[in-house]
């Protein structure tokens, strides 16, 4: 029974679970021609290892795991396992884990950037005509926020005059397409402008926020309606 459960462990499962943790590296690394060479040589060394493990089987009536005279021997099978199925935690958590909390932290930042971008451009108060603009333009790359607050300060230049105000807020915002640099994100608001005399009207506004990452940083490059007029 004893001897039964070292082959058991030593002898099968060991080089079983090692040659698994190679497998599974090669599957999250996508297989690259360095690894397939890389793997296939391993794994060949570990067959020819069992083979020769069969061997003195048949010819002492002792293995690798049974072999009383060596536990160093023993020990070697169980540290190159346990190497091999660490390595492939940490590659499988390096190529996937990482990048999906990458993936789902970056959407949300985008997400709220875009909603806040958005609402500010579609907020305007003639009392504080430029607080608006300056939110915005905080939140854009430096060439975009120049040429926006340009844009837009010849437009507000009649609002004021007309003491006219607007509000919007987001109703939804989902993202459209994110990658490693670049994200879009759709942003639906009801905007609200209120003109001195008149009812106020209101509107649903969809936004198209495009982002670019800096250092580290997502930043507005363009804000552009899904279906311009």
């Amino acid at each position: 029974m004893r001897n039964a459960w070292r082959v058991l462990m030593f002898d099968v499962l060991a080089p079983l679970g090692a040659i698994a943790a190679l497998l599974l590296i090669g599957v999250f690394l996508g297989w690259p021609l360095w690894w397939v060479a890389a793997c296939a040589m391993l794994c060949l060394l570990i067959v020819e290892a069992s083979m020769i493990n069969a061997y003195l089987l048949r010819r002492d009536r002792v293995t690798f795991g049974t072999d009383d005279d060596g536990p160093v021997l023993r020990l070697t099978i169980v540290g190159l396992a346990t190497a091999a199925l660490a390595a492939a935690t940490v590659v499988g958590y390096t190529y996937w884990t990482v990048p999906d909390d990458n993936l789902g932290t970056d959407s949300a930042e985008v997400v709220r950037l875009a909603t806040a971008v958005s609402e500010a451009t579609a907020t305007f108060s003639p009392q504080d005509p430029d607080s608006s603009i300056e939110r915005a333009a905080a939140l854009m790359a430096p060439e975009q926020a120049k040429a926006f607050k340009a844009n837009f300060g010849k437009s507000t230049e009649d609002l004021v005059r007309k003491n006219i105000s607007a509000q919007a807020q987001t109703i939804s915002a989902g993202v459209e397409a994110i990658g490693p640099a670049a994200a879009s994100v759709v942003v639906v608001m009801r905007g609200t402008q209120n003109i001195p005399g008149q009812q106020p009207s209101r509107a649903v506004l969809s936004l198209r926020v495009a982002f670019t990452k800096q250092d580290d940083r997502w930043l507005v490059i363009d804000v552009a309606p899904v279906n311009p007029a």
